[in-house]
C-alpha cells in the first residue's frame, strides 16, 4: 500500500530541503509539513501539484506509487529542481513560445532558463485554449509530407510514460537534439522509446528514456508551403504496422540477449 507521507518525505529529501525550507517553498507552515510526513494530515490537491512539479513528477505517481522504488527512467528528474519554464500574457495566460531552427541548439541548454525562454518569439492560437504549448521549427524531410521549415505546435507531456504508440511528438533529447518523430513506447519493457519517420527512407531507431529532456505531443502545424499530395514518401498504415512488428522483434531479440548474458 502506498504511503503518501513517505513519498512527501522522500520528495523533500531529494530536494535537500529542511522541513522549514520545504514549507517556505510551498508557502505553508512548517508544522503542516511535519503533519504530512507523519501521516497526521493529507495535503490538498493544489499542494500535491506543487510538490510533484518540484521534482517533475506527475501527481498520479506521487500518490499512486512508492516513488523511492521507481525505475531509473521514471525518477531521472527527481534530483532536479527544474520545472517547465513558460511565459504569460497580461491576462496571466500561457503564451506559445517558438523555438526557431537557429535557436534549436541554444534550447538544449536554455530550456530551463527563464531569461532564455523570455527571449523566444511568442504567439497565440485561439483554437488551443487549454494546456501548455510550445512551437518548434523542424528541419529535414524525415516526416514528409510535413516539410522542412514547418512549425509544429506541441502540448507539454509531463510524464513520458503516457506517450502513445504511433502518435507524433517533438522530443528534446540530450544526444539527438530536437527531433520530430512518431513514437512507440516500450518504457515498461526495456526503458526505451522507438522513433519512426513517416518518410520510410529513414530507418527507425531507439533511445533511452533518460535521454529525453522534454516531450511535446504534436497538436497543430503552421507552414507557408502546402504538402504535395502526390508525394510517395508518406507511410501507409500497413507499412507502419510492419515497422512496429520489426521493432517488437528487435525488442524480443534484446530480451533474449539479456537472458543469455545472465545465464553465462
Amino acid at each position: 500500500m502506498v504511503k503518501l507521507n513517505e513519498n512527501i518525505r522522500f520528495v523533500r529529501k531529494q530536494l535537500n530541503l529542511t522541513q522549514d525550507q520545504f514549507a517556505q517553498q510551498l508557502d505553508i507552515k512548517r508544522s503542516l509539513v511535519g503533519a504530512y510526513e507523519e501521516g497526521r494530515a493529507e495535503p490538498r490537491l493544489e499542494l500535491l501539484q506543487k510538490m510533484a512539479a518540484m521534482v517533475r513528477l506527475s501527481v498520479d505517481l506521487l500518490i499512486g506509487r512508492d516513488i523511492s522504488q521507481l525505475k531509473e527512467y521514471e525518477k531521472k528528474s527527481l534530483n532536479s529542481k527544474e520545472v517547465l519554464v513558460v511565459t504569460v500574457d497580461e491576462n496571466n495566460r500561457n503564451n506559445i513560445e517558438l523555438v526557431p531552427q537557429k535557436a534549436a541548439a541554444g534550447y538544449l541548454s536554455g530550456y530551463a532558463d527563464p531569461e532564455y525562454i523570455k527571449e523566444l518569439p511568442r504567439f497565440k492560437l485561439p483554437i488551443l485554449n487549454q494546456g501548455t504549448y510550445r512551437a518548434f521549427e523542424i528541419t529535414g524531410d524525415s516526416m514528409l509530407p510535413i516539410l522542412p521549415g514547418t512549425i509544429v505546435v506541441g502540448e507539454w507531456m509531463e510524464d513520458i510514460q503516457t506517450l502513445k504508440n504511433g502518435k507524433s511528438y517533438v522530443l528534446v533529447t540530450q544526444r539527438e537534439g530536437i527531433v520530430y518523430k512518431r513514437v512507440f513506447n516500450y518504457l515498461q519493457e526495456n526503458g526505451k522509446l522507438f522513433l519512426v519517420s513517416d518518410n520510410r527512407q529513414y530507418a527507425p531507431y531507439q533511445i533511452d528514456a533518460a535521454e529525453v529532456i522534454e516531450a511535446w505531443a504534436a497538436k497543430a502545424y503552421i507552414s507557408v508551403q502546402f504538402p504535395d499530395v502526390s508525394t510517395k514518401n508518406e507511410m501507409s498504415m500497413e507499412q507502419l504496422a510492419g515497422v512496429v512488428l520489426e521493432l517488437q522483434q528487435e525488442l524480443q531479440s534484446l530480451k533474449s540477449e539479456k537472458t543469455i548474458k545472465k545465464s553465462s
